[in-house]
């Protein structure tokens, strides 16, 4: 099975004496259809390995490959092309719009990846039944449940066929028996040409991807599962 995402030697650090070194000459490959969980304390470098690999931050050295294509991190535009067709994001705040339908949230994304509004929007309400939202689909932010709100972000994320789904915390907001089905139903996104990578508190739910990972002194180190 090939790799995915192959990280090579990522430094990042957050002051200019390098003090705070988060993460140090981390090198992993991250294979495509598997789920990786990372787990880690509060400030190991989940969260920062994560905005890297979403294209949202940069190592301050060391480089990122997809699909043995190395990263310019000076390319912005072309990374923001990037990560609207290739990466989808899901965070533990929903980060929804507040002024826009649950099936609007969901179709907004597919159009800012340059698809047409028809096709957009018919897909999304697709996505809104496959979680189990069809009945919400008019309804704002505010009136949707926390698990609900994870279920439209999870829609969102998958919306443009992303290889790479990215979720920070998916379910930390959540109670426990709508963080159970939120978690299911992302674990319903993977296929044999895609990658997941959650970062989590719950050791429940790390334990259930296929490789369990640890960040510790800012590097990456396998718990169990296949490598």
């Amino acid at each position: 099975m090939s790799n995915l995402i192959h990280l090579s030697n990522l430094n990042r650090f957050f002051d200019e004496t390098k003090k705070i070194n988060v993460l140090k000459k981390l090198s992993y490959s991250f294979k495509k259809g598997k789920i990786y969980s990372l787990i880690g304390p509060s400030g190991s470098g989940k969260s920062t390995l994560l905005n890297i690999l979403s294209l949202i931050d940069r190592p301050n050295s060391g480089s990122v490959f997809f699909e043995n294509k190395q990263i310019n991190f000076e390319d912005q535009i072309k990374n923001d092309i990037f990560r609207s067709k290739k990466i989808g994001i899901i965070y533990q705040q929903d980060n929804l719009l507040p002024d826009f339908t649950a099936l609007e949230n969901i179709y907004l994304a597919s159009l800012a990846a340059g698809k047409s509004k028809n096709l957009s929007i018919n897909k999304a309400k697709f996505l809104l039944k496959k979680v189990g939202l069809s009945s919400r689909s008019g309804h704002y932010p505010y009136q949707l449940s926390g698990g609900e709100k994870q279920r439209v972000s999870i829609a969102r994320a998958v919306i443009n066929d992303p290889q790479i789904i990215l979720a920070d915390e998916p379910t930390g907001s959540l109670d426990n028996d709508n963080a159970k089905i939120v978690f299911e139903i992302l674990k319903k996104q993977l296929n044999s040409n895609r990658l997941i990578i959650f970062a989590t508190h719950n050791r429940f739910f790390a334990d259930k991807a296929d490789c369990l990972l640890e960040i510790v002194n800012g590097n990456i180190k396998t718990i169990n599962g296949w490598v």
